[in-house]
């Protein structure tokens, strides 16, 4: 009965030793907690590091009745564009020192006015009739400009149609897109200035096939306003002088005012497609 005390006494202080053992292992396995609140990230140890948050830019705040120069009565103005951004009044444009037409100034926006000595180029739809403009200059495809000049007085002008004409109604403003009144303007213009029809020297160019070989369907845009052309300088009594018209190319023309020498230029390919489309 001693012997089995005994020998339960060893095997209570046996597994007392290994459970002893077990719990230095996992001791020392461990690190104590206060040690890792000794360690810092590497970051935030570093000179000149700001653990502070960052925050947005500040918003700009409302006029303050604290702030010099605050007026109640005056509402805030936006601030002006820079001076690099605005636009000049007049612009340049082609051919070294001409402007884009559309910066002109008239009472209709088409009939453009010039600076003396101003190289004008004209855009579809538009025109210019008088004495102060060095030259007028356009690009044809099917449209067709037609120009003028006074051998003795040494003026003139130049207008560039789409098409022919419209259903114009009464009232309805002249429109220079349309031949009929584009020419109807120039008249006008004549008229003021003193002189006749019968006494200008008259050129018609442009008229270009645009579309493309093959297509079934032909507007013949260019063919009407060609027809239409003639019978406008034939109506009004212009004396016809140049002719450049038809085929299927774009040209450049350009008047000089100063001698009434018309230069007609042929560019390579296909003429540009007319504007016709986009008239309202």
């Amino acid at each position: 009965m001693a012997e089995k005390s005994t020998l339960i006494e060893r095997m209570a202080e046996a597994r007392q030793r290994k459970a002893d053992e077990r719990r230095e292992r996992e001791g020392a396995a461990c690190v104590p907690a206060q040690k890792f609140l000794a360690i810092q990230p590497f970051a935030l140890t570093q000179p000149g590091f700001d653990d502070s948050p960052h925050r947005p830019a500040a918003r700009p705040t409302a006029p303050s009745a604290h702030r010099p120069g605050y007026n109640p009565a005056k509402p805030a103005q936006p601030p002006s564009a820079p001076t690099s951004a605005r636009l000049p009044a007049t612009a340049t444009g082609l051919n070294g020192g001409s402007r884009p037409a559309s910066a002109a100034v008239h009472s209709e926006a088409w009939q453009l006015t010039a600076q003396r000595g101003e190289a004008l180029m004209l855009l579809p739809g538009q025109m210019h009739f008088g004495a102060d403009a060095s030259s007028l200059r356009t690009l044809l495809g099917s449209c067709v400009a037609i120009t003028l000049w006074h051998p003795a007085r040494r003026i003139g002008g130049m207008c560039h149609y789409l098409l022919p004409s419209r259903a114009r109604k009464a009232g309805d403003e002249l429109d220079g897109r349309y031949g009929d009144e584009a020419i109807e303007a120039m008249l006008r213009q004549i008229k003021l200035s003193g002189t006749a029809p019968g006494d200008y020297v008259a050129h018609l160019y442009g008229g270009a096939d645009t579309m493309p070989q093959g297509t079934a369907l032909k507007f013949n845009v260019g063919e009407r306003n060609i027809e239409f052309g003639w019978s406008l300088i034939d109506r009004h009594g212009f004396q016809l002088e140049g002719v450049d018209v038809g085929e299927d190319v774009p040209r450049t023309v350009t008047l000089t005012l100063a001698t009434g020498e018309v230069h007609m230029k042929r560019g390579a390919g296909l003429a540009p497609a007319s504007e016709f489309g986009e008239l309202t």
